[in-house]
């Protein structure tokens, strides 16, 4: 009875481009109005239905560990905050709109019992925010623990859990998740086995419940359904155990690409199956329930992209609200005036002619291009430097060795000096003495002492 199964959103289809690399973590908050995606390219981008036009660019890239793949993203129950889990050891929370708000300690990787460590001591592999608390966030990671974190205290833990184990080893955890009362977690062991756990006073890391082998290799998604009754996992064993919606990798022979398959949960049939890449694997997809879209992450180690799947008739919002905003295209009576720039220094006309100095220089250095006399032999005495002169010039010198110049001031009264001059100044004034030749009495200069002692 095919009628009982919602119609799946495959009419049409979006892509979110941006990343280098295979996408590795993909989070849609609960309104289905932002999108975040994780690569290997150690990048988040974020991108906003509401704010993109058909380019469909990201509004913010982020870089949260340098270095570091980025390996899961979670939306907090009220999508205002968001964790960011990477391959460092550390996991980091952002608000809504990308701003680092605290990230959690890392542990003492020389203690050797897990309990006793603050925190993760080795890369992390998956972590999810708690469903229906806004403040309790599940990591796992590849020390073999999982944890459970308090976002008001970044420097402590609130639990340890250490999965049950044949033999003491450090087995990573290779995925974790909340059921959606977020009462139990449940982890993924690297030795195939799930375990189980109910969040309750005085609990422990005894799981309540442990399937030994679940999966012959690494689990890679684990989820519960809504109703809490069934539990989903994924493994790189190619089986599916009780999954609804899942992606495939591409072989290395095989003919198919990367696919998306849809099956009914209580038969465990195939329903629908879509080609999302004829190259890439698919690595994370998820189905929003309020926007009705499907997506789904591929890529490579050279390229990435977030295929969205909706139907027009079925989805609303989402991918509908930036395809129907397409950039207007431009038309024939549109003017622009162009923008005159005034730069005349970037014209060869006003540029200013290369510098010179240097080559001058060199030119100066070179006897030949400098054109310069051979120069008379060196020392006191040659070539114009005289030993002796005391720092005058050799002219000055001769003059005054040979008395042609004579410096008589030093010898001389400044009185009698000036005196000289008066008789010459009375026979013939000049410039203004004779205009007040008439009026003005008689200079009557001081006799010198010396004469009237006489």
């Amino acid at each position: 009875n095919d009628e009982d199964l919602p119609r799946i959103p495959l009419t049409n289809e979006i892509v979110l481009k941006g990343h280098t690399k295979v996408v590795s973590a993909l989070a849609v908050d609960h309104s289905g109005s932002r999108v975040l995606t994780g690569s290997y390219d150690y990048t988040v981008r974020m991108y906003d239905f509401q704010g993109m036009n058909s380019k469909l660019q990201s509004f913010r890239q982020l870089e949260p560990f340098e270095g570091h793949q980025v390996r899961s993203l979670s939306w907090s129950p009220t999508s205002d905050r968001f964790l960011c889990v990477t391959g460092s050891a550390q996991a980091k929370i952002y608000d809504r709109d990308g701003l680092t708000l605290g990230e959690f300690i890392k542990g003492d990787m020389y203690i050797r019992d897990l309990k006793n460590t603050k925190g993760h001591i080795s890369g992390l592999t998956g972590g999810e925010w708690n469903p229906k608390s806004k403040e309790t966030i599940l990591t796992s990671s590849e020390d073999g623990s999982l944890r459970i974190w308090d976002i008001s205290d970044f420097t402590s833990q609130k639990q340890v859990i250490k999965p049950k184990l044949a033999r003491p080893l450090r087995i990573p955890v290779t995925a974790c998740a909340w059921d959606h009362d977020g009462k139990r977690i449940v982890g993924g062991i690297g030795d195939g086995s799930m375990q189980l756990w109910s969040i309750k006073p005085g609990w422990g890391s005894r799981p309540d419940i442990y399937i030994n082998n679940a999966h012959s290799d690494d689990i890679t998604g684990l989820k519960f359904s809504t109703d809490g009754q069934v539990l989903l996992s994924r493994s790189t064993d190619s089986t599916l155990k009780q999954l609804i919606l899942t992606g495939t990798s591409v072989e290395k022979e095989g003919t198919s690409g990367g696919l998306l398959c849809f099956f009914d949960r209580r038969k465990l049939e195939l329903v629908s199956r879509v080609g999302i890449s004829p190259t890439y694997s698919v690595i994370r997809c998820t189905w929003h329930p309020k926007i009705n879209q499907v997506f789904a992450t591929v890529g490579d180690k050279k390229e990435g992209g977030t295929h969205i799947l909706y139907d027009p008739s079925i989805s609303q919002r989402g991918a509908l609200v930036c395809v129907g905003r397409a950039p207007r295209k431009k038309s024939v009576d549109d003017f622009e005036v162009e923008p005159v720039i005034h730069n005349p220094h970037a014209l060869p006309l006003f540029r200013d002619a290369p510098s010179r100095k240097r080559l001058r220089e060199k030119a100066l250095k070179d006897p030949m291009k400098s054109h310069k006399p051979e120069c008379p032999v060196d020392g006191p005495g040659f070539g114009g430097r005289v030993g002796t002169t005391k720092g005058s010039l050799l002219t000055q010198y001769l003059l005054k060795q040979g008395g042609l110049i004579k410096e008589t001031w030093m010898d001389e009264d400044p009185r009698e000096a000036i005196l000289k001059y008066a008789d010459v100044a009375a026979k013939d004034p000049k410039f203004i003495a004779p205009a007040y030749a008439e009026t003005q009495p008689e200079p009557v200069f001081q006799k010198s002492d010396s004469e009237e002692e006489d």
